[in-house]
């Protein structure tokens, strides 16, 4: 059974930082790409963050470039997002997923953030 358990938003300041984390279980975890997706109200699903399976490469959208970084852990099965420098516009709820060669149709709760003063 795949489980994705996503954790550490809240409410944050613009200027702020927060530290994501994702626990994957029902996987061979370390084989897989991994992602970090958010939604806000109204929009559509956007990838905001991938690293591959060793932990080598990452990238980014434009939009959070400089100021996340995705970081994993393959003897804990987690990944994490780091966000700094926090603004409005990164008010959403935050999802992580894996790939092989794709996304995963498969969700978990994802984690609120809300940055607002």
């Amino acid at each position: 059974q795949v489980r994705l358990v996503e954790s550490g938003g809240g409410l944050v300041q613009p200027g702020g930082s927060l530290r994501l984390s994702c626990a994957a279980s029902g996987i061979s975890f370390y084989l897989y790409r991994m992602g970090w997706f958010r939604q806000a109200p109204g929009k559509e699903r956007e990838l905001v963050a991938t690293i591959t399976s060793s932990g080598v490469t990452t990238n980014y959208t434009d939009s959070v470039k400089g100021r996340f970084t995705i970081s994993r852990d393959n003897a804990k099965n987690t990944v994490s997002l780091q966000m700094i420098s926090l603004k409005p516009e990164d008010t959403a709820v935050y999802y992580c997923n894996y790939a092989l060669t794709g996304w995963s149709a498969y969700w978990g709760q994802g984690t609120q953030v809300t940055v607002s003063s």
